[in-house]
């Protein structure tokens, strides 16, 4: 009878994997794809990257309710509905017939998304006995890790050969048979009666996430210093303020403060968002250097990448079953020098570092997030009481998005001074004069002669071609420098 109980609990945590799995997998899929999209719609850069941040912004709305919603409703029922919304807006999403319809259809996709991350863990700890935590979330975290690993390989296939509808097709069956499995083999978790909403804390939530998220994400492209953000900025702290003081004030706040007071949680949440910090600072460099520099296309930039995450969802359950044998520390220690060390070490990326180099660091990266990853976020969870860990669960999950948007941000903004501050070293050294310069324009001016341009022609192309690679250095060499502050947090951490 324990057997067959304990079966039970392992094959209801496959249905919370697909749900986990659906949901990293559709945004793995679509952020390589903006640049298709563009052309479909007829679009700019502008508006269609609001297919990423209206989702990212939905996410930041729900994420604080999720507590609430699995306290008041059952945890159970709420995931479904939320799995099942989440599928209906991806088949919505790839029915869209402008960037308009789309980037709506992805805020209704993100609202229901949100909910599932935070949803999901709270659910693991009501049907998993503690000393096996570490063993199921380490299980759980594999979706979050295959997903990236597919994710842009699949896209680039499937925008070659297919097309951009079946990016949010492809997320339907699989959403669909999460529902049926949820629905078959969750067990519902006991609601809290008499619980109340929290109207002040989810207006000052909404206004204080969303403002804050929309800054980071539009700060590079508006101007950090633009009325716009700077407007945000003021917005968002000063929600801020008012949100601590009304929810500090509450018997049955949306976003429960206090779990502050408890030092591992504090520690916990701290840490797991530094360490977020530097993941995201790699998968946002990585397919930049690989496609901006290298000119790989999002097929091969998906197999140069595939290694990393396959090595991360390798080392999750390893690292699960070894925190319940070993505990947080030595996992966490050996990850995050192994993490932050080559991070670092990709500061030495240039034009021509070999892919095969490159393949062996991202690797050994990717067992060091797997091994340090899941055991920092789930101490914090271990450490509050088991009834409470839906509420800590949102608390955490929503402070590690702003972390990461907050990252690339940051890194957007280093990265960019940085091309600029290396384009203009560059050019100081070229002398146009130099016999050096003057040969390489001269080939390349008789080269474009040759070709059956004339003289002005030719020499103009010339001096594109140079100003060009001038560029191109000027950004490998700031994507090094970026990686080398993104190893930061993780030494820090």
């Amino acid at each position: 009878m324990t057997e067959e109980k304990n079966s039970g609990k392992w094959l209801a945590l496959i249905a919370i994997i697909l749900g986990a799995f659906v949901a990293v997998l559709n945004n793995s899929l679509i952020n390589v794809a903006l640049p298709e999209m563009v052309n479909v719609f007829g679009s700019s850069t502008d508006v269609i990257q609001w297919v990423l941040t209206g989702y990212m912004l939905a996410n930041a709305v729900v994420i604080p309710m999720s507590g609430f919603l699995g306290d008041r409703f059952g945890y159970k029922k709420v995931f479904v509905v939320s799995l099942a919304g989440f599928t209906i807006g991806s088949l919505l999403c790839g029915l869209a017939w402008s960037d308009s319809s789309l980037i709506g259809f992805r805020i209704i996709q993100g609202l229901a998304g949100g909910l599932i991350s935070p949803l999901s863990m709270a659910i693991i700890y009501s049907i998993m006995p503690r000393h096996q935590i570490g063993t199921a979330l380490g299980i759980w975290g594999i979706a979050a890790m295959a997903a990236p690993a597919i994710g842009p390989t699949a896209s680039g296939y499937l925008i070659q050969y297919l097309n951009w509808r079946f990016l949010f097709f492809i997320c339907v069956p699989i959403g669909a048979f999460a529902v049926l499995m949820g629905v078959l083999l969750l067990k519902e978790t006991p609601k809290r009666e008499g619980t109340t909403f929290d109207w002040q804390g989810a207006v000052l939530s909404i206004i204080f996430f969303g403002s804050l998220l929309l800054a980071l994400s539009k700060g590079n492209s508006e101007g950090w210093t633009s009325f716009f953000i700077v407007s945000l900025f003021f917005v968002s702290v000063f929600s801020m303020l008012l949100l601590i003081w009304v929810e500090t004030g509450k018997q049955q706040p949306l976003l429960d403060l206090r779990f502050f007071k408890n030092p591992i949680f504090t520690l916990s949440v701290i840490c797991s968002s530094l360490v977020m910090m530097g993941l995201y600072g790699g998968t946002f460099l990585t397919p930049l250097y690989l496609q901006n520099v290298q000119v790989l296309t999002p097929i091969q930039t998906g197999l140069v990448m595939m290694p990393q995450s396959v090595a991360m969802a390798l080392m999750m359950p390893v690292s699960g079953k070894l925190f319940d044998k070993i505990g947080v520390v030595p996992l966490a220690f050996t990850g995050l020098i192994l993490m932050g060390t080559t991070t670092f070490e990709l500061h030495r990326l240039t034009i021509d570092t070999p892919n095969h180099w490159l393949d062996f660091v991202l690797t050994l990266r990717g067992l060091g997030i797997g091994l340090c990853m899941m055991p920092l976020t789930t101490v914090g969870m271990n450490a509050v009481p088991k009834e409470a860990v839906g509420r800590a669960s949102s608390v955490s999950n929503v402070i590690r998005q702003v972390a990461g948007t907050m990252a690339i941000a940051i890194l957007t903004m280093l990265m960019m001074n940085r091309q600029v501050f290396h384009g203009n070293e560059i050019s100081e050294n070229i002398q146009i004069g130099s016999f050096q310069a003057s040969q390489l324009l001269s080939q390349l001016t008789t080269g474009y002669y040759q070709m059956g341009a004339d003289l002005s022609t030719s020499s103009a192309g010339a001096t594109y071609i140079l100003f060009g690679w001038i560029q191109k250095e000027a950004l490998s060499r700031s994507i090094a420098d970026t990686f080398m502050a993104s190893s930061l947090p993780l030494f820090i951490c």
